[in-house]
């Protein structure tokens, strides 16, 4: 430990934070109900007569974005979007980027939208990027180019499957030579009550066949779901699955991160990694699996941003059980540059609570509370995405 925290206690040295799961910022300016949109996970608009910004992420954006933009802690919310406008996009994202501390960003370029790639997230704050690929929206890129070929002429053919099926697999092995890992958030599109062994070839086949047939771009079939997982981890490279909460398109019971005890059990020696992402509200499962699971891992992003003052009390619940080298950090900012910088200082104050508060007790010492903090912050994350630098 080092420095001095707001109470006077010890604070803690961390090293440039890896934010090791998280998606691309919007380029153009917002109005004050695009802003807001993007403080929830609903997808619905604030009930009438209330407003978004009274949540805790609401309240968390004006405590630490507008000291970044030259503005007073908690202003109104008007005079901070007045303030957002005045300077720009462009200048509001390398200001709030360039005060997270994060030195690493892995971006998932899986989501829509004209929102800024991984090098370019990254350029701005100062940092390095890398892309994780979503493995759904991979799968509906190639099954639209063999819908468009020559093969969707009979795309319920057995055919156009051989092609689907062969192309994707392709897809997969060339986007793992650039990406530093995988995504899947089959915990939307059917649920994590997969089950756990590879399907079979005249599965898949007959699955891709079906699909095909339908037209329909969204991939929801749970053969094919899982044909992903088992794509993915053939190449090594770590998987991350969305668990706990998220938008209403999820069944949050089928986002229970316990649901995927059977694949960590079928996916133990293969040498891919899983990272359980967001696990809120269970996360006490997700710490489980990481300390039953050598190969399971547990992330903190989105969690944090959302509770608040609260983040310490679940911070300190992944901690109840999860090893300390199982634990990473992230944001899962998605299109407003404050989220990267309140996910970053909701870590921040988090970690500082619990741990300073256990070496106070006499439960840790300083040193160790110093080097679980760096693991958590970056080594995890460097050493299970196999990053440079330190």
């Amino acid at each position: 430990m080092s420095a001095t925290a707001p109470g006077g206690e010890p604070a803690l040295d961390l090293p440039p934070l890896v934010d090791q799961h998280c998606h691309g910022v919007l380029r153009g300016d917002l109005s004050a109900a695009e802003f807001e949109a993007y403080l929830t996970e609903s997808d619905r608009p604030a009930a009438a007569g209330t407003t978004f910004f009274d949540t805790q992420t609401g309240f968390a954006v004006r405590r630490w974005c507008p000291p970044l933009l030259g503005l007073a802690p908690h202003c109104p919310p008007g005079e901070y979007l007045t303030r957002r406008r005045a300077l720009g996009a462009a200048e509001v994202r390398r200001l709030l980027l360039g005060g997270t501390g994060i030195g690493t960003y892995l971006v998932d370029t899986g989501l829509p939208g004209d929102l800024t790639g991984a090098h370019e997230t990254a350029e701005a704050g100062g940092a390095t990027g890398h892309e994780i690929v979503r493995l759904e929206t991979l799968a509906e890129r190639v099954a639209a180019g063999v819908r468009a070929g020559e093969a969707g002429t009979a795309a319920g053919s057995g055919a156009a499957a051989e092609v689907f099926a062969a192309q994707l697999a392709g897809a997969v092995r060339d986007a793992a030579r650039d990406a530093v890992g995988f995504k899947s958030v089959a915990a939307y599109r059917h649920g994590l009550a997969l089950a756990p062994e590879p399907p079979t070839t005249a599965d898949v086949l007959t699955a891709a066949r079906d699909w095909l047939a339908t037209g329909t771009r969204r991939l929801t079939d749970p053969v094919l779901l899982r044909h992903l997982l088992w794509l993915a981890t053939a190449t090594g490279r770590p998987l991350q699955l969305h668990t706990g909460f998220g938008d209403p398109d999820l069944r949050l019971h089928q986002a229970d991160p316990a649901l995927l005890t059977d694949f960590a059990h079928a996916t133990a020696g293969t040498g891919t990694d899983l990272v359980l992402l967001h696990c809120y509200p269970y996360h006490r499962q997700a710490a489980y699996l990481a300390h039953a699971f050598p190969h399971v891992y547990a992330d903190v992003g989105l969690t944090l941003t959302h509770t608040g003052p609260r983040a310490a009390a679940v911070l300190a619940g992944f901690l109840e059980l999860a090893p300390f080298g199982k634990l990473l950090f992230s944001t899962d900012a998605y299109g407003l540059p404050e989220l990267y910088t309140v996910g970053s200082a909701a870590f921040r104050a988090a970690l500082e609570e619990v741990l300073t508060g256990w070496v106070r007790s006499g439960a840790w010492s300083a040193a160790d509370a110093t080097r679980v903090a760096a693991l958590i912050a970056a080594g995890n994350a460097r050493r299970v995405y196999g990053l440079s630098g330190g």
